[in-house]
């Protein structure tokens, strides 16, 4: 395989999620020659700034169980804002400033100033030389049988293909993308319980069931404005849709509890003391400004109400490539009877959040007997869409659940959940730990008609069997694809175990080209694997939790 033009790289790492900057600065580190190829027009930072989504962290974060660099990463953002924006001074004093008071997050910020914060991060091994990194979009992959020699890409600056070659190739995409291109042996949807053992797996396996994607967008409100535009075609639709286990129609204030499955009343603004969804994910905060330079609020919508669940982003494994979209969901809807769904789900999935806001402005009950917020309008600033006519949310729809290896090792329920192993404090213990994280289990609705999912984990760890693949030796995973399980998948999936995941990832590729080993060899060799976690440690990587 050949393109327009070659290249070359030691390590090709392919997508700009978290992950992807996670490991290009790992390998970089070290001086080993590294390619990161985004998608053309697309951010760096995947979930924290492509998909909008403000991090979703463990109690423990600002002391423990993260890596070195992306505990630099939550530093600089906070910094950022200390140096830059006009705050208060009793808020710039703030040692752990939440620069948009979400109730989600310790550290609720703008996308676009994460985005800023991570292109600075890999600034300075760009200029070295170490790091080159490129917009352009994935064809195809050179793969012989255990080996990928490279990847074929098109360069729109140059209207031409470029063939990458490279010594290891990490996946980094949010859904897993190079997988079945390389022909990796990979899972999607849901396992079974033979084959896991888990308590909350399938009967049988059912790889079409993956858990809902939502695309975000962020919302201001402007009292005394009126933004409301034109009805969405789909409103109707989404407007008289009910989930069988929803306690009323999505587009409400009635949901459910994740924990309990409880029907749960919600508010905008919490004036009748239920939650307030624009605190939930509210990335500026006019309380931190003195009022004369106090910005309008701005919050991130990613609700219950704009999970979408009727499809599906990508084929399930048995059945790649066939169109993801042909097949009846679970709610038995077909892609043509979605309003939106012109070309895809994903497309639906944009409809739906177009609806939320539209019945948000016109329909929403408010606490004064009243409907709607009028004032309520989109921030496609805040996103970095607000020069497109095509998109006005995020750039991208914000992905929970990715094609996944089937690996060495597979993490399961077992392993993690707090119920699986009452009484002790501390999830299984891994020998060949790459890391750490903490999250609850935490499944959103699935596309095969499942409700929420939510279990409590104990704080674990990231066995390095996880990111080797059963037989291919040089494509690593560097995102949500690593060994887990659909029910695991749920509390790896995190912004900060993201993040660990590329770094380890990296770190490990750079280690096996400057060892002239493998990363089998690496997983296998005791001598290579305490070698490799020392320089793990030597990172900043925390390898066991200190608890």
């Amino acid at each position: 395989m050949r393109g327009d033009f070659d290249a070359r790289a030691e390590v090709l790492i392919v997508g700009g999620s978290l992950g992807g900057c996670a490991a290009a600065l790992a390998c970089a580190s070290l001086g080993v020659k590294t390619l990161l190829v985004v998608e053309p027009g697309r951010w760096l930072g995947g979930q924290l700034t492509a998909q909008a989504v403000p991090p979703d962290e463990h109690r423990y974060i600002e002391t423990q169980g993260c890596t070195r660099r992306y505990r630099q990463l939550r530093d600089a953002i906070r910094d950022f804002y200390r140096r830059y924006y006009p705050l208060t001074a009793a808020a710039r004093a703030e040692p752990y400033l939440n620069p948009g008071g979400g109730w989600v997050s310790p550290l609720c910020c703008e996308p676009r100033v994460a985005k800023t914060v991570l292109e600075s991060m890999l600034m300075y091994p760009q200029m070295r030389g170490d790091l080159t990194v490129a917009q352009l979009s994935l064809h195809a992959l050179d793969t012989d049988g255990d080996f990928v020699r490279g990847a074929l890409f098109y360069d729109p600056n140059r209207s031409a293909t470029l063939f990458v070659e490279a010594r290891y190739i990490l996946d980094a995409t949010d859904t897993g993308e190079l997988l079945p291109k390389a022909k990796v042996e990979y899972v999607t949807g849901a396992e079974s319980h033979w084959e896991t053992g888990e308590p909350h797996a399938k009967p049988e396996p059912q790889p079409a069931n993956m858990q809902a994607f939502t695309w975000c967008f962020a919302m201001g409100y402007d009292p005394e404005g009126d933004y409301v535009g034109t009805k969405p075609r789909g409103y109707d639709f989404w407007k008289a849709f009910r989930p069988p286990f929803w306690p009323a129609p999505f587009l409400s204030w009635l949901d459910v509890n994740p924990i309990t499955l409880e029907p749960r009343r919600l508010s905008l603004f919490g004036e009748d003391g239920t939650p307030a969804m624009f605190r939930y994910r509210q990335v500026v905060d006019p309380s931190l400004y003195p009022p004369a330079l106090a910005p309008q609020a701005v919050t991130i919508v990613n609700w219950p109400q704009n999970d979408y669940f009727l499809g599906n982003l990508y084929p399930p494994a048995d059945e790649e490539p066939a169109n993801p979209n042909a097949a009846p969901s679970a709610y038995g809807f077909t892609l043509s009877e979605i309003p939106g769904a012109s070309t895809s789900h994903e497309s639906a999935a944009y409809e739906l959040s177009e609806c939320l806001l539209y019945w948000l402005q016109t329909e929403a009950p408010r606490p004064d007997g009243g409907t709607g917020y009028p004032g309520l309008h989109l921030r496609p600033d805040i996103t970095g869409t607000d020069r497109s006519e095509s998109c006005r949310m995020a750039q991208q729809v914000y992905v929970r659940e990715s094609r996944r290896i089937r690996a060495r090792f597979t993490v399961l329920e077992q392993h993690v959940s707090a119920e699986c192993r009452a009484g002790e404090t501390l999830a299984e213990r891994f020998p060949d730990s790459v890391g750490v994280g903490y999250y609850r289990i935490d499944l959103h609705p699935s596309t095969g008609g499942d409700n929420y999912i939510d279990i409590p984990t104990l704080p674990f760890q990231l066995p390095l069997g996880a990111l080797i693949p059963v037989r291919m030796r040089n494509l690593l995973p560097a995102c949500k694809n690593i060994g887990t399980t659909h029910i695991t998948n749920g509390c790896y999936r995190l912004h900060p175990v993201e993040w660990n995941i590329g770094e380890s990832a990296g770190l490990l590729a750079a280690f096996c080209t400057l060892r002239r080993t493998e990363p089998h060899q690496v997983y296998e060799t005791p001598a290579l694997l305490e070698e490799y976690q020392n320089l793990l440690r030597s990172q900043g990587i925390q390898l066991e939790w200190d608890l």
